[in-house]
This record gives structure tokens, sequence and C-alpha cells, in this order.
């Protein structure tokens, strides 16, 4: 998609993770006609402070004006062009579980720009069933669907053991952008980009603050279990922030 030209002009993989955010918070004051926000407003609607913001925005040539803050309208276009939104993308999906079914039914892809071009499973019970005005095709169509619908990104959402072999078979297929869903990682050559979405680690990162807010566990001391005291939630923020 957009990533060699974003590395091209040197803008952050972080700034560029924090983008689709700001691109939300933006889309909602444009639904309420605001013509206008400051730095510090849309910071906290993105949950950042409004120097790292500042900064962010700086990559994309865009400083904000002193006593007026940004343009709401210009400022979702130069996102939306910098993230590549500003024409549609084709997507499949492979793997038509409950996680599979709830992807394809999710209205919010068509509305930033992505189109679901296809449905895909191995299961032959899944096989020719309709799931949100779509008919799911065989794992074999993979190949053809593929150059059929022109497909730029796949979602893969099968069990972890069938996912490295998909993800093999879209990357020769010359898809070289690719979400994965599956509780796996993905080997994939260079130039081809991955990112994965675990539920369960964030569940589990989760799980440690509410551990570390009731007080628990209070005996650890650094050292004695073979490792450092694990990070606290301050620190897990700057990390996910640097």
């Amino acid at each position: 998609m957009t990533q060699n030209r974003q590395r091209d002009r040197g803008i952050p993989e972080a700034t560029v993770a924090r983008l689709p955010v700001y691109l939300r918070a933006l889309t909602g004051l444009q639904e309420r006609e605001v013509a206008t926000v400051s730095s510090e407003e849309l910071a906290a609607a993105a949950g950042v402070n409004s120097a790292k913001l500042r900064k962010d925005l700086s990559h994309l040539g865009s400083y904000g004006t002193r006593g007026v803050g940004y343009e709401v309208e210009y400022l979702v276009y130069q996102i939306s062009r910098e993230l590549g939104l500003t024409q549609d993308w084709v997507v499949a999906i492979i793997g038509v579980g409950n996680l599979g079914r709830a992807l394809a039914g999710y209205g919010g892809f068509a509305s930033r720009g992505f189109r679901v071009a296809g449905l895909l499973d191995a299961d032959e019970a899944i096989v020719g069933q309709e799931i949100s005005g779509m008919t799911v095709a065989h794992i074999d169509r993979l190949e053809d669907m593929i150059a059929e619908h022109g497909v730029s990104i796949a979602v893969i959402a099968t069990p972890a053991g069938a996912a490295q072999v998909v993800c093999d078979r879209v990357v020769a297929a010359g898809v070289t952008s690719v979400l994965n869903f599956a509780p796996v990682v993905l080997s994939v050559p260079e130039g081809v980009d991955v990112r994965k979405v675990d539920l369960s680690i964030e569940l589990q990162i989760l799980a440690f603050h509410e551990q570390r807010k009731a007080g628990g566990p209070g005996d650890y001391e650094p050292g004695a279990g073979g490792g450092d005291a694990p990070p606290g939630p301050t620190q897990y923020v700057e990390a996910v922030e640097a």
C-alpha cells in the first residue's frame, strides 16, 4: 500500500500507526460540522499529548494556524491521502469461521475505502453459504479471485495451522499486504507487509494491568525468577507511543 512511500518521506512507523487514530477523531468532528480544532482538543480526542500530535502532523506538512488550529476538512484529506484512503482497496477474507463472518459484516470497511471482494474457506459445509451478501468460495479459487478482483489486501482469519500456507499462496499470487488474525507469526519475504491482530495478547496485557491495580503480585523481586520485573503501565504506554 503506502508504506514504501511513507518510508521514502521519512515518516516514522509510530506516527503512521497513530494517523488512523487522528483520522477517526477528525471524522467525528467532521460529522458534528466542526470546522477547526486546536492541537490540544485533537490530542485529547486521540489520547496523545499535543506535542506528539503536532510533531506527527508536521511530517505531513501540516502545522496548523496559531490561534486557530487545524482545518478539520483539510486535515481529514491530508491524512486520508497519506494513508492511501483516497482510493479503494480490494480485500479478500480467508477463513469464514466466527471471526471471518464478523469481519465480513463489518460496515466500517466500505466507509474507509476498503471493498471486500470475496470470502474463502476450505470447509465444504461453509462453502456456498451466503454471508453479508457474498457467497463463500472454496479456497481452491484463491488465486483466481485475487487475479479477477485485483485484491490488494488479504485478511487471514484461519486456524493457526493453515495460516502460513494461505499466506504463502496469497503472496505468490501478488498480494503484498496481509492482515493476520491467526494466532501465529507469519514468515513473509521482504516487501510484504504483515499486520498482526491477536486479541488474546491484548487481553493478557489488560489482565496484567488489572493485577497491578489490584496490588498483586506483591512478592515479586527482580531477578528472583531469572529476569527483570515486568514493565509498569506507564512504561508500557511510553513504549507504545515511542
